[in-house]
Formats: structure tokens, sequence, C-alpha cells
């Protein structure tokens, strides 16, 4: 099947899940083993076997804030006047339609989020006319309630890319700028056979960069890599009894798989792994846990093709082409025992915390996490994870982190994803994943890589005021074959930390305001020169005039600072008019 035809095919089927019937409840997530998500090793979990998310999915259902649908479309023209601070000096205007639409479900079965838009733009004199797409989706469906759902999610957004500083969400000025889609869908299955507890998931993603001017320009450097498309597939199931059930301790046993085919180079990754897990209860609240196993991983690819002066050769979209007819060479490969201990902390249906090391990858690995309802308003959650993956598993994986419930957070003057959103559902479950995907875009290289870090989140309901704060940061330290084009990558390290804050509320009956700030500081190990900070600000005014029509009127600022190139600075203001359809 054609790969456009493919992502579209997937992208329309989440989509489609976000609309669908409103009797079936959401499964519970669960941490995978070493990751927060489905990118890494995304095999059983390592350690507990009642996890927070576990004993949630085995017991009561959770008490969600409210129920219902909501489904928002829009229509709205605006004007728009972008000025160039750095390194220039131009001001342009263009004019704008969109149309676009919000929906949010919340029913028994149903959980889900979906924010679509999509934008016309009309230049004045140097301002270029063009389309923009973008859309955020998340989605739970219960086939069977309490036993079988599918999950999905699909992000369409635009994001920075020229091969050194850190692709963000979003659109900086139309240089080195590109589309980005990525998409996810599978079933979930949860099951008892008498005291034993069975689980199991499937997950197929799809992952695209576009191209860009830098890309496409013949002074582009030899090893310039940047990330194409991706498929990957993880599977996962387990058997686990809880302590007490049948034995003292609780046991528990699984197997799990991941498989990643990148289209740069025929790059590929494998990891499967079967391991068994003990939980031994030292209070009600506490319990020590420890998991052996066995996993076997490998990473391979080929090697550019060169013409006749050995020269590497690119092709159209600017990207190296693969010699098909190279044998594929291993870049890294390991199997053996794996193991991890650690302790699960459970003192309320509100908190849990879990903490784990061990052994994997043939090194020591560390990974947990910790969830706080502090209130029906407010919740705190961070997570420490270890993974190995592609682009397009940790894409992937950022969206399986992502809330069903959520209010979508946009650049008010672009119309731009931000990267972030805010939750708004689930008001009775320990707080899990992640509020934001801006960390996970990193450099878009194509390289496999290991991925280290660790990401917070805050949210919180004052009044007629939502505020929230995430962050976090990631150390990639990449994996190529030895011989290969990419070997100058091997053994690179890229660091990202990243820091996103907004506040959103009413004024009045009739008037409304949200802010967002955002910072994000980057290095590339494998350039001079590599270093680069994003920082930026927006804000938007809105005031219903009644009849569905609603006035907007925002500002932004942002600048992108990188080491090796001139920095940019634009500000941006925008004057529009809304309709609502209901």
């Amino acid at each position: 099947m054609d790969r456009k035809i493919f992502v579209r095919s997937l992208t329309g089927t989440v989509a489609g899940l976000a609309l669908a019937g409103l009797a079936l409840p959401a499964m519970a997530q669960t941490l995978p083993y070493g990751s927060s998500g489905m990118g890494g090793g995304n095999g059983s979990r390592g350690g507990s076997d009642q996890s927070a998310d576990e004993t949630e999915s085995l017991g009561a259902r959770p008490v969600a804030a409210r129920r219902g649908v909501s489904i928002q479309p829009y229509i709205e023209a605006a004007q728009i006047v972008t000025a160039e601070l750095a390194p220039g000096n131009d001001v342009i205007s263009w004019s704008s339609v969109a149309a676009g639409v919000d929906v949010g479900l919340n029913g028994r079965n149903t959980q889900g989020s979906l924010s679509a838009r999509y934008e016309r733009r009309f230049g004045w004199g140097k301002a270029a006319s063009g389309d923009a797409i973008s859309g955020l989706a998340r989605a739970s469906v219960a086939i069977v309630p309490q036993a079988v759902a599918i999950e999905g999610g699909a992000l369409a957004t635009r994001t920075t890319v020229d091969g050194r500083s850190a692709g963000v969400p979003g659109e900086f000025g139309r240089k080195d700028t590109t589309n980005l889609y990525s998409a996810y869908i599978g079933p979930s299955v949860q099951t008892m056979a008498g005291d034993v507890a069975l689980t199991g998931n499937y997950r197929i993603g799809y992952t695209e960069v576009g191209t860009s001017d830098t890309l496409r320009s013949t002074a582009a450097p030899a090893n310039l890599d940047t990330f194409g498309h991706s498929v990957s597939h993880v599977a996962n199931v387990r058997a686990a009894v809880r302590p007490g059930d049948v034995l003292p301790v609780g046991l528990a046993a699984g197997a799990g798989f991941l498989r990643e085919d990148v289209s740069n180079l025929d790059q590929q990754v494998s990891d499967f792994h079967a391991r068994g897990d003990v939980t031994v209860p030292v209070s009600s609240s506490v319990a020590l846990v420890g998991g052996v196993g066995y996993e076997d991983v490998k990473i391979s690819s080929r090697d550019v093709l060169r013409d006749a002066g050995g020269q590497p050769i690119r092709g159209a979209d600017g990207r190296l082409v693969t010699d098909t007819a190279a044998p594929r060479q291993i870049a890294y490969q390991t199997s053996g025992l794996i193991w991890d201990a650690g302790i699960t902390w459970r003192p309320s249906p509100r908190t849990a915390l879990e903490a784990h090391v061990g052994r994997r990858y043939g090194s020591t690995t560390y990974y947990g996490s910790f969830g706080w309802r502090i209130s029906s308003r407010s919740s705190f959650s961070l997570a420490v994870f270890d993974s190995l993956s592609g682009l397009g598993g940790r894409a992937t994986a950022s969206l399986v982190d992502l809330p069903t419930e959520f209010e979508a957070l946009r650049n008010p003057t672009t119309g731009d994803l931000n990267g972030c959103v805010n939750p708004t559902g689930n008001a009775g479950t320990v707080p899990t994943g992640s509020n934001c995907l801006v960390g996970n875009f990193g450099s878009l290289r194509s390289a496999v890589f290991r991925s280290r870090g660790v990401q917070g989140n805050y949210a919180t309901q004052i009044g007629r005021l939502g505020a929230g704060l995430s962050g976090g940061y990631e150390r990639r330290r990449y994996i190529a074959g030895v011989g290969t084009i990419l070997s100058s990558v091997n053994g690179v390290v890229d660091e990202n930390a990243w820091l996103s804050a907004w506040l959103t509320g009413r004024l009045d009956q009739r008037s409304s305001f949200s802010t967002f700030v955002y910072g994000n500081r980057f290095r590339n190990g494998g350039v001079a020169g590599g270093k680069g900070t994003a920082i930026g600000a927006n804000a938007i005014l809105s005031h219903e005039f009644g009849y569905g029509f609603s006035g907007n009127a925002s500002v932004g600022i942002q600048e992108l600072q990188r080491d090796a190139l001139e920095d940019q600075v634009q500000a941006n203001a925008l004057l529009g008019l809304r309709y609502s359809f209901f």
C-alpha cells in the first residue's frame, strides 16, 4: 500500500474513533517496561503486577468529571501582521480564512478529543499564500465494556527542520519548516480467568516528516540526515495474579515485541523480550517488586547509494538514497538476561509511585513514575523513562502518553498547535503520561537512538482560571552501523530540555483569554555550534457578540537562537472574527 494512502487511512480511522459511539469505556493505560509510552522497550510491565493503572482497570471504573458530547465546528476570518525583528526588519501581512472543529467525548465507554483546523492564507505583497492543516486527536472506544477497546491518536503539525537544531511544533516563518504527521491505532484486551488477570495490546503506528529548502539544497552536508517515514508495531501480552489471591505474593509473566522500519537507509529495529515478575507486599500501601527475563535486540540498516565518483546520492526530497543491493549491516545487537527491582507505593486511590533499577540494553537502566491527584481540580505527574526506538516510535509514544480528554492549545496568531494540551477529564484517577509533545521531536534525525530522560506535568483549575506547567529533559544516544554513511552519528549524544506554561480563563460571561509561554534548549552533539534555544509567548483575548459570533485579538513573539546560524526573531498580531455553529 502506498504510504500516503496508508497514513491518510490511519489518521482518518483515528479521527473516526473520536467521533464514534458513546457507550464504550476506555481501557486503562499502563506504563510499559522501560518507557513512558509506545516508543521504547514496550514490553511487559517491569516490576509490580499491581500498578496504579492495573488496579483501576480491575476495580471500579474512574469517575469522570462530566459526561456528554461537545462538537464545536467553526469558521473564521482574520488579518495577520508579522514583523521580522532579526536578522532583517521586514513586515508582511496576509489575510486568512479557516475552518475547524473541536470535539470532546466523555461517555460511559468512550473518551476522546479532537482538534482539527484547515487554514487558507492570502499573502499581501511579499507574503506568500498557502494552506496549513493541523490537528490532534486521542480516543479510546470500548468494543466490549471492560474487556476489549480500540485506542488511537493522530497528529498533524508543522515543525522546524534544519539538521542542526531541535524541531519544535508550529511554524517559525516559512523557511526550514515542514509537515509532520504521526498516527497510531490498535486494540487492548483485558479479562479475568479465575484469579488470573489477562491483558494484551497491539498498536501500529506511522510517522512522516516532510522535506525543506535546507534538505533540498545542493550545499547541504553530505551526511545531513533527516527522518523520512517509518512504520512501527508494538505487541504485549501478560498474565498476573495479585498478592493474596493465590499466594501471599503476586506473580506475573509476560512477553513483548517491538518492530520499527525506517525508510532512511532501510533501518530496522526489533526487540523481543519475555519475563516473569514477583510482588512482595510490605504493608497495605508498599510493595517490593522485581523481575527477570530474556531479551533479544537488533538494529540494522543498509548503506547509501553512491555515484561513479563515490559520492552519496540524494533524492528529489534531499534525503539519502538507499542502496537496496547492499547487504544489511548490524549496527547493534544484544541478547541475554534482563532484570530489575524496585518499589511501589499506593497510599490512596489518588496517589501512586513506582521506581525501578535494573539492567537492560547491556547497561544499567532506571525508570519509574509518580502520579498525584491533588484534588478534583489539580494533578501532578512525573515519569523517568529509558527506551530504544526511532523517531517514529518516539512520536507515537508521545501520542499514547496524551490524555484522552483535553483542550488543544494553539498559537492564536498562526493557528498552529503549541505542542501541549490542557487535560479536562479523569478527575478521579491517578494522572499518568504527559500533557506536551514538544520534548519528543528532537533533531528529527533518522538514526535509531536510546532515549533517557524525565518529564513532569502540573495542571490546575481555580475558579474560572485553568493553568498548567510541563517540562522535561531527554538525552538521545544514536546508534548507526560502522562503515555506513551514518557512522558519523554513531555514539553522538543530543540533549533537549523544555518548559511550557499556560493560563486560560474567563473575564466575564462573554470574554475569555488564553496565554502560552515556552522555552526549549537543544544541544546537537554531532556538529560544531549545534546548540540552540527557542523561546516564545502568545496571548489571545476573545469576546462573544452573540448569535455564534466572537471577535479575537492576539499578539505573539518568538525567537530561535542557533550558535551556527543567525538568530530569528519575529512578532505577530491578529484581528479576527469567528462564527461557531453550536
